[in-house]
């Protein structure tokens, strides 16, 4: 069974069911929702990416969660926190937080508002005394929105990860302390 970590005006931010792969597959995992992101998933990646979501949040009170739109009860996106977990980031475990929203709903403001309550929770309720954001350079959408939420950049934390196409190779960072967080809220 499914918890609710937060709600917004017009979001439910829930925990991730193991029911949940199926619908992830058809609404989110669409070549242009996920081109930055590293290309469409296998099921079975998808699967296995919510049984690490759920194991960290049994262990540690925190992972992505689902955006359910209250309006239409839809699945419209996911979003969250984990621990950054790239062998090649020089941050290995830092509290990193992230989301995807489904094409049709994109510029509707739910990326920043789920955002702004899971930066609630990550400072709140989980205590990180900051948190990091990954992306890539030619991701202007994702980087915009971090700097909207008052993270900055952090060059210092750039990589390089083969895995991806040449255009979304150099991973950049941005990060958040608790402080600047609350300086804006």
């Amino acid at each position: 069974m499914a918890d609710i970590i937060a709600e917004t005006d017009r979001l439910v931010l829930r925990t991730i069911d193991d029911s949940d792969a199926l619908e992830q597959d058809r609404l989110l995992n669409t070549p242009t929702v996920m081109a930055r992101l590293g290309g469409v998933k296998e099921l079975h990646e998808i699967e296995a990416k919510h049984a690490k979501s759920q194991a960290l949040y049994a262990r540690e009170g925190f992972s992505f969660l689902f955006m359910v739109e209250k309006a239409s009860g839809e699945m419209v996106g996911h979003c969250g926190i984990k621990r950054v977990d790239n062998p090649l980031a020089s941050n290995v475990g830092d509290h990193e937080i992230g989301w995807l929203v489904r094409e049709d709903r994109w510029r509707r403001g739910y990326a920043e508002e789920a955002m702004r309550a899971v930066l609630e929770w990550a400072f709140g309720r989980v205590a990180a005394p900051y948190v990091f954001a990954l992306t890539s350079e030619a991701n202007v959408g994702s980087w915009k929105l971090m700097e909207k939420l008052g993270m900055t950049r952090r060059k210092d934390l750039d990589f390089e990860d083969p895995d991806y196409p040449p255009e979304d190779r150099t991973v950049i960072q941005y990060s958040l302390t608790r402080e600047e967080w609350k300086s804006q809220t």
